[in-house]
């Protein structure tokens, strides 16, 4: 008698097959996953709005990569993650992916991009009313031959005000008191206790500090964020009573500074706070101001290692070169 069991049809791997064209691909995954990430204890518990992009190099003998491993990699990278870690830390979840997804992809190279926007409550300054703010928190990681390179990174806002308006203002108030009388010790004392009026700008502030997978440091985000908001004029807060804006607008006249000031506070933060950081760690500062008063926005950067800042800072002249992020993943520099 005739067997008429049906067998099942075995699909092709399509992805494994040789492309028509033998070029590889610098960057082969996906972009635009979003995760929302659950940390702590039941009633207790923080989210975390993730954005995930995650991205392979591919053989000039690979038609494709499999699109379905990236998806079944994070899920199981945040299985991971949160069980080994007391809090959510984007570039530990960016190191586990990368280094997952390079292995079952057979690729030389994985890199993933994390950013994360999670709530945080503190207390407006004169008042003290719980207000709750939003940060964005950042995990980059690059997996390849040389071993995982990760960065750290944070964005926070705040306020400045501009130096260079403040002091025209200020020429223009001392010329009105002398001429009402007031001597050149009276003008310097006014001007002293009373802030004197200038333009403002909301400020974005983008920290970033890297390491190797060798290193034994960690860095926590709270701490980026903090010399982050203490590099501008003033912190700012979503909700605040009228002593609280007093306080705000008093200190940011107090703290004048300009866009490139706001950088080099952030650089400066970075070297004070973690003096134990080697040369070959990497930094990144970056400020945006919104301006007020012209219908541009101003921007200023410094990245480099920590050698590079520290070495500039010690004989003031100008580095050579500045290593770039992605000098400094592919462990270039």
């Amino acid at each position: 008698m005739a067997d008429h069991t049906v067998l099942p049809l075995l699909s092709p791997d399509v992805q494994a097959q040789l492309p028509t064209l033998h070029v590889s691909l610098s960057r082969v995954g996906v972009t635009g996953v979003e995760k929302v990430i659950r940390m702590g204890s039941e009633g207790e518990e923080q989210l975390y709005h993730a954005r995930l992009e995650c991205v392979v190099d591919l053989g000039p003998r690979q038609k494709g990569a499999h699109m379905s491993r990236f998806e079944e990699v994070v899920n199981d990278a945040i299985g991971e993650v949160l069980l080994n870690e007391t809090g959510f830390r984007a570039e530990s979840l960016a190191q586990r992916v990368a280094e997952l997804v390079r292995d079952r992809q057979d690729a030389r190279r994985a890199e993933v991009r994390i950013a994360a926007r999670f709530p945080e409550h503190k207390p407006a300054p004169e008042s003290g009313i719980r207000t709750q703010e939003i940060y964005e928190l950042f995990g980059i990681a690059v997996a390849g031959a040389r071993g995982t390179r990760r960065v750290t990174g944070v964005a926070a806002q705040g306020m400045t005000a501009c130096p260079c308006a403040q002091g025209l203002v200020a020429g223009r108030a001392r010329e009105r008191l002398a001429a009402l009388g007031y001597s050149e010790e009276e003008v310097a004392e006014i001007l002293e206790a009373v802030p004197v009026a200038t333009h403002n700008q909301r400020g974005i502030g983008t920290l970033y500090v890297g390491a190797t997978e060798a290193c034994d440091w960690d860095i926590d985000a709270a701490a980026l964020v903090h010399i982050v908001e203490e590099s501008m004029s003033s912190e700012i807060y979503e909700l605040m009573k009228r002593s609280d804006e007093a306080a705000v607008v008093e200190k940011a006249h107090h703290r004048p500074r300009f866009v490139e000031d706001c950088v080099r506070e952030a650089i400066g933060g970075v070297i004070a706070a973690f003096p134990d950081l080697g040369d070959g760690v990497f930094v990144s500062s970056r400020q945006e101001n919104l301006e007020t008063i012209h219908q541009h926005n101003v921007v200023a950067e410094r990245f480099g290692l920590l050698g590079e800042l520290r070495r500039e800072l010690e004989t003031g002249e100008h580095a050579e070169r500045h290593t770039t992020i992605e000098e400094w993943l592919e462990g270039s520099a």
